[in-house]
């Protein structure tokens, strides 16, 4: 049976990197996203390049309807890929966001990566052949620090995954939760945030979270960080002094 990795987010950063990492690794792919242009044209870029089967599904994970179209999808028996991927973060502070906004903001976090992950999980269980697979959830390591809704739903995302890792890895189902810190895509753009407030040492490239997310995936973990500096600072965030830490955190949003 040939695999077919689904992927959300999938036409920008971090998501149309594992879309490239996969089809070169042979995998069909799945792309989901809000924006039917762009899926259409990195479908159709994909399957040239790397000579793999590709399909798009066009949704929105803030909207129940979008999140079920894209598990319908996951029901086919050829998924043994999910990465959950999409994602975004708020410009503003907590109390001025409306209310509607920060739901959409944990549906499309928490909500979406639990009802596709519960529905790949059941159809790669109920495989007769080769049951099994991966699920990838991409948090971040602002997941170990408190520091708004963002971190909130991605701390659910790694305690999520590393149980789910746990529980299904003896069923043959490995569940990672990949934690990169800042990384050069569009996210940070769309935030409009002056990305040079912040060192050059602390950038990532989207080509080696996903690449070293892939590998500690296929390795079975259930917590990827990319990079020994984002180890220390996932580390200090969870076991350093708890005093300091809220401070730090503090100074964010």
């Amino acid at each position: 049976m040939t695999s077919t990795a689904l992927i959300t987010g999938a036409t920008s950063g971090i998501g149309a990197e594992f879309a490239r990492q996969l089809a070169n690794r042979g995998y069909n792919l799945v792309l989901t996203a809000r924006n039917e242009d762009r899926l259409r044209d990195s479908a159709a870029a994909l399957a040239r390049e790397y000579s793999v089967q590709t399909e798009y599904v066009v949704a929105d994970l803030a909207d129940p309807e979008g999140v079920e179209r894209v598990s319908r999808r996951l029901e086919k028996p050829d998924i043994t890929m999910l990465v959950n991927n999409a994602g975004y973060g708020l410009k503003n502070s907590f109390e001025r966001n409306d209310l509607s906004v920060e739901l959409d903001h944990l549906n499309v976090l928490v909500a979406a990566p639990l009802q596709l992950s519960h529905t790949a999980l059941n159809t790669m269980l109920s495989r007769m052949e080769n049951p099994g697979g991966h699920i990838i959830n991409v948090a971040s390591v602002a997941g170990f620090i408190p520091r708004g809704t963002y971190s909130a739903a991605k701390s659910w995302v790694i305690t999520f995954s590393r149980w789910a890792n746990i529980a299904y890895r003896g069923r043959g189902i490995h569940v990672t939760a990949l934690c990169p810190g800042f990384v050069h895509t569009e996210f940070h753009q769309r935030m409009d945030m002056d990305k040079s407030l912040y060192p050059g040492w602390m950038w990532l490239d989207a080509e080696r979270v996903v690449r070293e997310g892939l590998a500690d995936a296929f390795a079975g973990k259930g917590v990827s960080i990319p990079s020994k500096r984002y180890k220390l600072l996932a580390w200090f965030g969870a076991r350093g002094p708890q005093t300091l830490v809220t401070r730090i955190a503090g100074r964010g949003r």
